[in-house]
Formats: C-alpha cells, sequence, structure tokens
C-alpha cells in the first residue's frame, strides 16, 4: 500500500468518525436512552464495502458515547457497533445471496443485545424490552437510512469503486 492510499483511508476514517459523532450529538435526543434511533448507526453498513471503516466507526461511536449519561455507554456502546462493523463486512466479502439486505441485520442484533443488556443494568428495566426497543431504533437507522445509502453506493459505480478503495 502506497503512502497516498494510506492517507486516503486515514482521511476517510477521520471523516466517518467525524459524521457519525456529529450526527448522533447533533440528534442527541434520539441517540441515547432505552428508545432510541441513532441515525449515525446507518452509517455501519460501510465496512459492506470495505473493512477501513470499521476503525472510523468505531472512533466516532466513542466520540459519540463520551456524551452519554450512562458512561458504560462508552466501552460497551462501542464495542456492540465494533463488532456490528466487523459482521458486516464478512457479510459484504461473503458469496450469500441477498446479502445486501442482511448487511444492516449485525447492528440490529448486537446493540438489542449488548446495549439492551447495558440498559438492564443501569435501568434495572427488563432485558427483553430494552432489546426490543434498541431494536426497533437500529431497524430503523439501518434499514431506512443504511439500506437506501447502500443502495446509492451500489448504483453509482464512480462511488462504489471509491468506497472500496480501488
Amino acid at each position: 500500500m502506497n503512502k497516498r492510499s494510506t492517507l486516503r483511508i486515514l482521511i476517510s476514517n477521520a471523516l466517518i468518525a467525524a459524521v457519525y459523532a456529529v450526527l448522533t450529538l447533533t440528534l442527541y435526543f434520539s441517540a441515547y436512552g432505552q428508545i432510541q434511533v441513532r441515525v449515525a448507526e446507518a452509517l455501519t453498513i460501510l465496512p459492506f464495502f470495505s473493512g477501513y471503516y470499521i476503525v472510523g466507526l468505531t472512533l466516532g461511536c466513542f466520540v459519540a458515547n463520551i456524551f452519554s449519561i450512562m458512561k458504560m455507554d462508552m466501552l460497551f456502546g462501542t464495542l456492540a457497533t465494533f463488532i456490528a462493523a466487523c459482521l458486516t463486512y464478512f457479510i459484504g466479502k461473503s458469496k450469500v445471496q441477498f446479502k445486501k439486505y442482511i448487511a444492516p441485520l449485525p447492528p440490529v442484533i448486537v446493540n438489542a443485545v449488548i446495549v439492551g443488556m447495558e440498559l438492564k443494568i443501569v435501568t434495572h428495566a427488563p432485558f427483553l424490552v430494552n432489546a426490543i426497543c434498541v431494536g426497533v431504533g437500529e431497524l430503523v437507522a439501518c434499514y431506512v437510512f443504511g439500506l437506501p445509502l447502500l443502495a446509492v453506493i451500489e448504483k453509482n459505480k464512480v462511488l462504489k469503486k471509491f468506497m472500496r478503495f480501488e
């Protein structure tokens, strides 16, 4: 990998991290808590195109979670986004049919479980209630916003090539 490619990856990750954090903080009222739709989670679709985006997403999530009233979110919320981004990357690399429709699913499931458990510990509300609430919010973020983002990138050959670092 040459210096130009490395710089491009670094800049791309810095931009992804910044966009994730800014989207989350701008929409703070809907991005934290039991009932949440963190619109920035739509960006977890990006590792479908390249694993390089995992770093930017994880960093952006960590920065956004610094401002959460639940300080455990810095660890567990960030871990959930990291795991989900890795799984989305593996789906993108797979030969599975309809993989673009499956790709938004890891953030939904992983966040429902991890953040749902975190909320149970903090709020003492039942895990299943927390998991369902977080999962529904993730469904909205990842399918209503993330899937169209994936479709736009897939349809545009130049953008698709750019997103894959080709």
